[in-house]
């Protein structure tokens, strides 16, 4: 096996370098060159743009090379921040691959599109965990964006229950809306944090339930799946995927945001589903 295909087709762009958020915390001074290492190691397929705060821009331009940066940027306070964020990406030498926009308590979808605005990049619009949730995924649908699901956090109640994000998954895979993960996905396979004791989802998890919701499987069939907590078993099924239902799953679980590019890289390597040499590149 050569370098080219050590990365299987359901890993590709799979992780987003989220390593200036929660629990990592990297100063983005370490963050940007620390990215930059990634996309050039043999498992660079892996790794997806950096996802810096829309506030980090101000600090960045001193960070940058002549190479490009490919970065997702995160608007947690709505769509007036993220117009603006867009304005001063423009003046930066940085490819923006995502813009992601959290939608504040009460805002309903015309108002929150009507402030967004126009912008030419991937939004990725994060969708309310209440009786929103329908009416934003269906504008959504309807503008061509992307959703994105928060899957857990530095508190519980930020972790969606199986039911509650089989539900979501579900939403959005009927009308073919991609979506992306945030917080909390720590492992590849659902597990329960020894310091915290909260249940965290496993990505690979989110793949295979998003493989069933393609097959038209119901809801608490996807919350079975996202519950399975058997590493070697949801690691079979993955494998067995094939490269075309792969491909189709991650056309709509596009990625996941990860604050570590190389403890996602590392698990999957002891799980099977990666070459073992890339697990040592990055050691």
């Amino acid at each position: 096996m050569g370098e080219a295909d050590m990365i299987p087709a359901f890993a590709i762009g799979l992780c987003d370098d989220a390593a200036v958020f929660p629990p990592g915390l990297a100063p983005l001074a370490d963050a940007v060159p620390a990215h930059r290492d990634h996309v050039a190691a043999p498992y660079a397929e892996l790794v997806g743009p950096l996802v810096l705060p829309a506030a980090a821009l101000d600090d960045l331009y001193p960070l940058l090379r002549a190479e490009p940066l490919d970065v997702s940027v995160t608007a947690p306070s709505g769509p007036c921040e993220a117009a603006k964020a867009v304005a001063a990406a423009a003046d930066l030498p940085i490819t923006v691959r995502g813009l992601e926009v959290a939608v504040p308590p009460g805002m309903e979808p015309d108002e929150f599109f009507r402030v967004l605005g126009r912008v030419d990049v991937p939004v990725y619009v994060e969708i309310p965990r209440d009786d929103r949730r329908p009416s934003f995924i269906a504008a959504v649908a309807a503008r061509g964006h992307r959703a994105k699901f928060r899957t857990g956090g530095v508190k519980v109640h930020l972790y969606p229950s199986p039911e509650e994000l089989a539900a979501g998954i579900r939403a959005v895979v009927d009308p073919r809306v991609p979506f992306k993960a945030t917080a909390g996905l720590h492992h590849p396979v659902r597990n329960t944090d020894p310091e915290t004791g909260f249940h965290q989802h496993g990505f690979l998890n989110l793949l295979l339930a998003t493989d069933a919701a393609l097959a038209g499987r119901p809801v608490p069939d996807l919350a079975a799946i996202l519950a399975d907590r058997d590493a070697a078993s949801i690691a079979s099924r993955v494998a067995g995927l094939g490269r075309p239902r792969a491909l189709a799953a991650r056309a709509c679980f596009l990625s996941f945001g990860t604050c570590s590019i190389t403890d996602p890289l590392t698990e999957l390597a002891d799980l099977g589903l990666i070459a073992s040499a890339l697990q040592e590149t990055c050691r």
